[in-house]
């Protein structure tokens, strides 16, 4: 069974790019982002994922050096209720798509360095063809793990398994792994260290 998850997830995580790149882009997606606008309108994110895009509570993710088109594309999900949270459905439903943008801009130019604790041999294969095994994503279209805790990462695998969150990747991965597999992966990217250059 193990085996058979892996394979799959690392079959999805080659065809990741080519199933979401079929789907029409969000239209924040096609827009150029500025950053530094996407700097002034960080203010209002800061509480929870940080102005320099590193979370300062455990239950937000990480956000610096983000691909700009994933953060676009998350912002718009939020905005338009295809993903669902109680502070970023709020957050996301006033943003214009520029605004969305400049935004994704301005997280995804923080440049980060990840350092990896343990010997990546002990990676979670499940993962590290979409995720990498230093949790920097190895494809555009999926977002960084490094450092993020393992409280966040165990939350959303377990959103993805039951159907809470939906992403036609993550959801047949999720489903094949039990809650120890869920909490070695969780444990092993928040045993990461990262650093975002000023």
């Amino acid at each position: 069974m193990r085996r058979a998850v892996i394979v799959a997830a690392l079959t999805l995580g080659t065809l990741w790019g080519a199933g979401l790149a079929a789907q029409e882009p969000a239209p924040a997606e096609a827009l150029q982002g500025d950053p530094a606008a996407g700097e002034k309108l960080a203010g209002q994110c800061r509480t929870c994922h940080g102005i320099d895009g590193l979370a300062r509570i455990p239950i937000a993710p990480h956000i610096a050096g983000e691909p700009a088109g994933y953060l676009a594309r998350q912002l718009t999900d939020f905005r338009e209720g295809r993903r669902q949270h109680e502070m970023m459905s709020v957050v996301a439903a006033s943003l214009t798509d520029q605004q969305i943008a400049d935004l994704a801009a301005w997280y995804a130019g923080r440049q980060v360095v990840a350092e990896l604790t343990a010997d990546p041999a002990g990676a979670p294969e499940a993962c590290i063809a979409c995720h990498g095994a230093d949790g920097i994503a190895v494809i555009p279209e999926a977002p960084n793990l490094a450092a993020e805790t393992n409280i966040y990462l165990d939350t959303q695998l377990k959103a993805f398994r039951s159907g809470k969150r939906v992403n036609e990747i993550m959801q047949p991965i999720a489903e094949g792994l039990d809650d120890a597999t869920i909490r070695a992966a969780a444990d092993w990217y928040g045993a990461i260290r990262l650093t975002v250059a000023p």
